[in-house]
């Protein structure tokens, strides 16, 4: 089987990840709820967790990293506890829907919404025009750091520098760009970032994180058990039990743990070097192709490795039976939650068909798929 779904979640993961997420099932306890070492364990593996994902995005403090369940979880809490009745916010038409809902609920109770369009033909949101958007009342900026369609990749140190000089808040989705793409919050000016882990971090699914700057204060979605001041009716404000109410998921922690162990002694810059390799060789094999409708903008290898397409002839959820039920190749068709890059590109109807690569992939499962792409393509005329 080739895979070639990993912007929806990664399959390959380095064996690390595996031994230390079946090593806590055995092993650990609940981080915070009792002074037995099986907890003790757990809440080192926790905090370790923590520490890593505090150096590898610039946080600072790494009690201001909190363990989310993915990252729509995340992005839920960070829009759901910053953004109020009459607030003013900016987003673009490039966003997954765990973008947009949280922002059209917050909309419906009062806020206010302005979504900057993206260019027809390349995909492209311009950060000019993000700029543009932005008023005297607006509260903040919401974006994700790359489309999950198209690949493309915003300047995100442009537009967070820009915040952070006019007091808005800036909030990110690194659903297609941690553990890919060198983040560093400081310097960026993001307020909030939030990201899966079991995307390009490689961690277990039901793993995340919600990074929050210095001085910004989340209101939690959720609250309940947190371990410590069991007697108070309301949760505690200190980060991060403030966003952790619940048990943790720590088997997924701990494998995220040992992913980001990998990400380090590999490299952030290499993986994405291997990663767009792969997907830039993919892409030249198959823009040769009569019939073939690629999007996203391929003038760079500033992007995200996804090669999303149609072909004339094919149904986009067809294709992609066959590739798999044919070919064995592993891909995503459909509108893959982000409703308005397709009514952009007017393939709302079909949607289309998506490739996405790891750094687990191979020379060789590229061109494989390039060939299968060419064939389907004769077929198809």
């Amino acid at each position: 089987m080739i895979y070639l779904d990993n912007a929806a979640t990664s399959l390959h993961k380095p064996e690390g990840v595996v031994l230390a997420a079946a090593d806590a099932i055995c092993r650990l306890g609940n981080a915070g709820r009792g002074v037995h070492e099986a907890t003790l364990a757990a809440a080192r593996v926790v905090f370790d967790a923590r520490d890593k994902l505090a150096t590898l995005f610039h946080v600072g403090d790494p009690t201001r990293v909190c363990m989310m369940f993915n990252a729509t979880d995340a992005l839920n809490t960070a829009i759901g506890g910053l953004i109020c009745p009459g607030d003013h916010v900016v987003t673009t038409a490039q966003e997954h829907n765990s973008v947009l809902r949280p922002l059209y609920r917050a909309q419906q109770q009062g806020a206010q919404l302005t979504i900057v369009p993206m260019d027809r033909k390349t995909g492209r949101v311009s950060e000019a025009d993000i700029l543009a958007a932005i008023r005297p009342d607006t509260r903040a900026v919401v974006c994700a750091h790359a489309s999950n369609v198209t690949g493309n990749v915003l300047d995100i140190e442009t537009i967070g520098t820009f915040c952070r000089e006019h007091g808005i808040l800036f909030i990110v989705d690194a659903a297609q760009t941690a553990g890919t793409f060198p983040i560093d919050m400081q310097q960026m000016g993001i307020s909030v970032l939030c990201a899966p882990g079991h995307k390009g971090l490689l961690a277990p699914q039901g793993t995340g994180v919600l990074c929050a700057a210095e001085g910004v204060e989340i209101t939690p979605m959720r609250v309940g058990g947190s371990g410590v001041h069991s007697f108070s009716h309301t949760h505690p404000t200190d980060y991060p039990t403030a966003l952790e109410a619940g048990t943790l998921n720590t088997p997924g922690i701990a494998g995220l743990s040992a992913a980001l162990d990998f990400i380090q002694r590999k490299g952030v810059e290499t993986i994405h070097a291997e990663e767009i390799a792969l997907a830039r060789q993919f892409y030249k094999q198959i823009s040769l192709l009569d019939g073939v409708t690629i999007y996203g903008d391929w003038s760079t290898d500033h992007r995200a490795a996804i090669v999303t397409l149609n072909l004339e002839g094919w149904d986009a959820g067809e294709l992609s039976d066959v590739l798999m039920q044919e070919y064995d190749i592993c891909t995503r068709a459909g509108a893959h939650c982000a409703p308005l890059v397709h009514k952009t590109f007017g393939t709302q109807a079909g949607g289309a068909v998506r490739f996405s690569f790891s750094c687990f992939n191979t020379e060789d499962e590229a061109l494989a798929a390039a060939r299968a792409v060419a064939e389907l393509a004769q077929e198809g005329d």
